[in-house]
């Protein structure tokens, strides 16, 4: 119907653009599919995509498939989302002002701070799309850092800016200044589930095992549905001895996950730990 190879779909799946088995599928995920195929057509890479769906789960209540719940467009920079009158922008959760020439002859009678806020906040927004233009086409990275602090300078609450200069440092081995971004991020926006899994990640990378669970379970308590801190925890938890904890986990992300290479992980993981309390069970039973 849509003219969408088998190929295309295990490949949006592999992404998690698309969470349904490729032999079938129901009405509301052939408007997804439809959706979806329109972005890839305006040329929207697919991380850019994914991080616009992961914030409009977490920023719009009650909404768990955006591409068939919403009506989701694309210029073919950025992508927005229709909320009654107003649009969106998807993945910072700002409103868009799209003045007409009416609009426009009574600007004046707008106070002004909120004119100057709403300049201040299409400004943080166009320097986080430059950013974010930056690292798709392998910009160096100082480019990047740059167009994002623009966007903070405007905006200090741009929490998907926050989070990318913080990503940013933490591959640059820059670890006091990624954590500092990513809590600043966390303090705009409490309920942002990818700054506390960040946060876990450099926890986790250096070795602070009880703030990364932390994290890790604050990314959970926002969205259960979180596979990759499923993952993490499962991994924390088996370095700590902990392997019930992981064991549920690893269940956990294998029912988000069942079909990419990481759910083969899982999968072996669980095995093993499974494996290893089949022989401890038996090594206790008195001859």
């Amino acid at each position: 119907m849509l003219g969408v190879t088998e190929r295309t779909l295990r490949s949006w799946q592999r992404q998690r653009l698309i969470d349904t088995d490729a032999s079938s599928f129901s009405f509301h995920d052939l408007l997804a599919l439809k959706t979806l195929q329109k972005l890839r057509q305006q040329r929207i890479p697919a991380r850019i995509i994914g991080l616009a769906l992961e914030s409009l789960k977490h920023k719009l209540s009650g909404v768990e498939r955006p591409l068939s719940e919403l009506k989701i467009i694309s210029d073919g920079r950025k992508i927005t989302v229709q909320v009654g009158t107003q649009k969106m922008d998807a993945i910072s959760g700002q409103l868009l002002l799209n003045f007409d020439a009416a609009d426009l002859r009574n600007l004046s009678a707008f106070p002004q701070k909120v004119v100057d806020q709403a300049t201040k906040e299409r400004e943080s927004e166009a320097q986080f799309q430059h950013g974010l233009r930056l690292e798709e086409t392998g910009a160096p990275p100082d480019q990047a850092i740059e167009a994002y602090r623009k966007a903070i300078e405007a905006n200090p609450h741009a929490a998907g800016a926050l989070v990318n200069l913080g990503t940013l440092y933490y591959r640059m081995r820059r670890f006091k200044d990624a954590e500092d971004y990513y809590e600043r991020a966390i303090d705009a926006d409490p309920k942002y589930p990818l700054a506390h899994f960040n946060l876990g990640n450099l926890y986790d990378e250096t070795g602070d095992i009880d703030r990364a669970r932390h994290h890790y379970e604050a990314a959970l308590a926002v969205n259960s549905t979180y596979s990759d801190a499923h993952f993490n925890l499962a991994l924390l938890c088996e370095r700590s001895g902990q392997a019930l904890q992981a064991v549920a986990h690893w269940k956990a992300y294998q029912k988000l996950d069942s079909a990419s290479s990481w759910a083969a992980v899982a999968r072996r993981q669980l095995e093993r730990l499974k494996a290893g309390a089949l022989v401890r069970s038996t090594s206790q039973v008195p001859e």
